[in-house]
């Protein structure tokens, strides 16, 4: 993992345009390249919900979409539910014919504070209109 390159503030439906590269294991979206992303949303599902009876995954909704959370063992212990709102930062990987996913290096409730959601949205917006947009419009 390089830790040069920054985490993007994104939203799970902008992920989807990121192309991998060829040369590193890295992807870019526009000219910008990254291999972690920092995401905020709902846990829509953790293995104790799921119906498979504690063998399901943990998947993230954002309003946009939906991506896989892969957790190590000191984010796999902790109690995450069905409901939290919550902030990760991790590596992005996808997958060919499955959901993406992010190999969770950060991940934290933030649910005992209701107005994060829709300030996230507008720092994903400020993030967008200060460094992104630029790049992508070339």
């Amino acid at each position: 993992m390089d830790y040069s390159l920054g985490a993007l503030k994104l939203l799970c439906i902008q992920l989807k345009r990121a192309r991998k590269t060829p040369s590193q294991n890295a992807f870019t979206l526009g000219g910008i390249l990254f291999q972690r992303a920092w995401l905020q949303g709902v846990l829509v599902s953790t293995p104790s919900s799921s119906d498979s009876g504690g063998g399901g995954g943990f998947l993230l909704d954002d309003g946009t979409d939906v991506i896989e959370l892969i957790l190590s063992g000191d984010f796999r212990s902790r109690n995450w539910e069905t409901g939290m709102y919550v902030m990760v930062v991790g590596g992005y990987s996808v997958r060919t014919g499955d959901i993406s996913a992010i190999k969770v290096h950060k991940m934290v409730d933030l649910s005992p504070f209701p107005n994060r959601e829709s300030m996230w949205y507008l720092e994903v917006l400020e993030a967008f209109k200060l460094f992104y947009q630029h790049l992508l419009e070339e």
